[in-house]
Parts: C-alpha cells; sequence; structure tokens
C-alpha cells in the first residue's frame, strides 16, 4: 500500500509492516521517512542493523541470506537495502518478489532508492512491494506547497509565524527543503517556541535558494512572472550554463507548439506527445495564455538564442533567456 510522507508517522503507530520501500529524488524527505521507520522499529526491539548497498557487483543472494539467517543474540533485525538507481534488474526483480512473499520473521526492511522512471511502476517487483508492502514516494514540494510545508514544520516546534514570516521563508530557501530545515532549527534556537514575525525572520534567515532548469521551465508555464525572473537571476549566480536552460526551454517550446498546432483535442495531442500526467496541468495553463501563433513565435525565439550563446548573433544570452521566459509567463 502507499502512504505519504506526512502519513508515515500515524501509520507507524498503528502497526509496523515487514517491507518499507522509500523512494523518490526529494533527499530531506527520503532521509526522514527511513529514520522514522528505524526509530519505530527500534521501540519494537528491532536493535540490530545490517546495510547492504547496491552497485554493479551487488550479489542479490546476500538478501536472501540475510533474510534466512537468525540473529546471533536471537534479536530482531533491520535489514537496509539501499537502491540508488530505483533498477533491480532482472535478478535482482526476482529476488525482491521472492522476498515480498516470504519476508523474514525476525526482520523489517527498509529499500531506499532514488527518482523511480514512470515505467517502473508498471513492473512485478514493484507492484509485489506495494501490495506485499509500504511504499513511501516523496515528491518535491512544489512553489505554492513550500510555505504550508515550512508552516507545518514551525509548528512542531511550538512557533507561530506570520505569514510574512512563513513567505520570506519560503522565497529564501525554495528549492531547498534540507535548507528549509535547517533555518526553522535555527529560528528555534535563537527565538525558541512562541510568536515570530517578519523582522525577526529577515535577521536570521539566509538566501539558501537553490533553482534548477526545470524549475525555470514550470515557473514560466505556471505564469509567475515574478518567480521566474528570480529563478532566472538564481541561476545566473550558480554559474548554470545559458545552453542548458535554452535546452530545457526550447524542448516544452517545442511540445507546446506541436500540441497547440494539433488537429486533434489537447488531451489527444498531449498523449501523443507523452506528457507526464503530472504536467498535463502546467500545459493546459500554459496553452490558455498564448495562441498557436505565438508559441510559434517563442520556438523561433529559442532559435534566436542558440544563436547568440554561438556567437552566432550579437546579444546578451541572459537578458533574452529572461525576456523569453517572462514573456511565456506573461
Amino acid at each position: 500500500m502507499k502512504v505519504r510522507p506526512d502519513q508515515l508517522e500515524r501509520h507507524l503507530k498503528n502497526s509496523l509492516g515487514a517491507i518499507y520501500f522509500v523512494c523518490g529524488d526529494e533527499p530531506l524527505q527520503l532521509m526522514e521517512a527511513s529514520d522514522c521507520i528505524r526509530t519505530e522499529a527500534r521501540k519494537r526491539d528491532y536493535t540490530e542493523r545490517e546495510i547492504m548497498d547496491v552497485d554493479a557487483q551487488f550479489d542479490w543472494n546476500q538478501l536472501l541470506d540475510a533474510a534466512n539467517s537468525l540473529s546471533l543474540f536471537a534479536e530482531k533485525r533491520i535489514l537496509e537495502l539501499r537502491l540508488p538507481s530505483g533498477k533491480p534488474g532482472r535478478i535482482g526483480s526476482k529476488i525482491l518478489q521472492e522476498y515480498a512473499q516470504r519476508p523474514a520473521d525476525d526482520a523489517i526492511l527498509i529499500i531506499s532508492s532514488g527518482k523511480l522512471e514512470s515505467s517502473a511502476k508498471n513492473t512485478k517487483w514493484f507492484k509485489t512491494l506495494d501490495q506485499q508492502g509500504v511504499v513511501i514516494q516523496c515528491w518535491p514540494v512544489n512553489a505554492e506547497q513550500l510555505p504550508g510545508w515550512i508552516n507545518n514544520r514551525l509548528q512542531l516546534k511550538g512557533i507561530a509565524a506570520d505569514r510574512e514570516a512563513v513567505q520570506l521563508l519560503a522565497d529564501r530557501v525554495e528549492g531547498n527543503l534540507l535548507a528549509a530545515a535547517q533555518e526553522v532549527d535555527k529560528l528555534f534556537l535563537l527565538h525558541g517556541a512562541g510568536k515570530l514575525n517578519f523582522e525577526q525572520t529577515a535577521g536570521a534567515v539566509a538566501d539558501s535558494a537553490r533553482y534548477s532548469i526545470y524549475d525555470l521551465v514550470d515557473s514560466a508555464l505556471m505564469g509567475d512572472v515574478v518567480r521566474t525572473s528570480r529563478i532566472i537571476g538564481g541561476l545566473k549566480n550558480e554559474g548554470v550554463e545559458p545552453i542548458l536552460m535554452l535546452w530545457a526551454l526550447s524542448r516544452e517550446v517545442r511540445q507546446i507548439t506541436k500540441i497547440s498546432e494539433a488537429s486533434i483535442s489537447i488531451d489527444a495531442a498531449m498523449a501523443k506527445q507523452r506528457v507526464w500526467e503530472n504536467r498535463k496541468a502546467l500545459m493546459r495553463k500554459a496553452l490558455s495564455r498564448h495562441s498557436g501563433a505565438r508559441w510559434k513565435l517563442f520556438l523561433k525565439r529559442c532559435a534566436k538564442i542558440d544563436k547568440v550563446i554561438k556567437g552566432v548573433e550579437p546579444g546578451r544570452a541572459w537578458d533574452e533567456l529572461l525576456m523569453l521566459s517572462t514573456q511565456i509567463a506573461q
């Protein structure tokens, strides 16, 4: 069964499963979910811990051997299988299914992995883990969700922050949950539990925002001009190459242009272009703001920026990228 990270603590108080599969591309949530499972297991006398790191030379029989071997002191065990790629391969898939059907009586298994490809969720090994165990998928917290996430974290510390303070903190650490958690801890150390205002927050937090080229694309498609321009500035300061930003923008613009030109419904066109389900809402927002002709102009603009970056045409690449991305967002 699937459990969200924010439901995990409540789930563990009710029952402790035999298998947990924690996956995703948000490091803080991955770490905290695994810590939460381990903590609850220790409360229930699972005192031994064995870690297995899966790499190209990993022998999958180690997992079955660990499951079948008894503890020297008859203590209950935590088995941890670290699968960074999220791809167990043919042998690993078979052994994961075998283990899930007959888990160890004296152990719980915690499998951790990075982000799974969408195709992985249709595999037999994933479906078996979902049926026999507990799957916790850790998704990145987007800009709209971040203030709520931060506010909940503050409340757990007994801090009642005003809305402006929460928003300031969200702006400073956007895209970096680990930094957000650290800033919350720092605010608690400085001011303790109680009320927290904008001035106290501004004097304490650092600008820890980290953006990716994909954040830029999503913000532009969402229609947030202010955030889009802020991300451009952040990427420039971090030394991201303009060609990477152009690649991400032009790929999305090209796909949306094809959808806008299609003679079929938007849903059918998105399916034909293999748009992921969680991106369809963003696509619809972007399509509602600009006509097909406008998307063609954006695509031509991408071609021009490519020439600017390569030095074939005059201009400043960063200025061109800022103009393109904010025009898409408008």
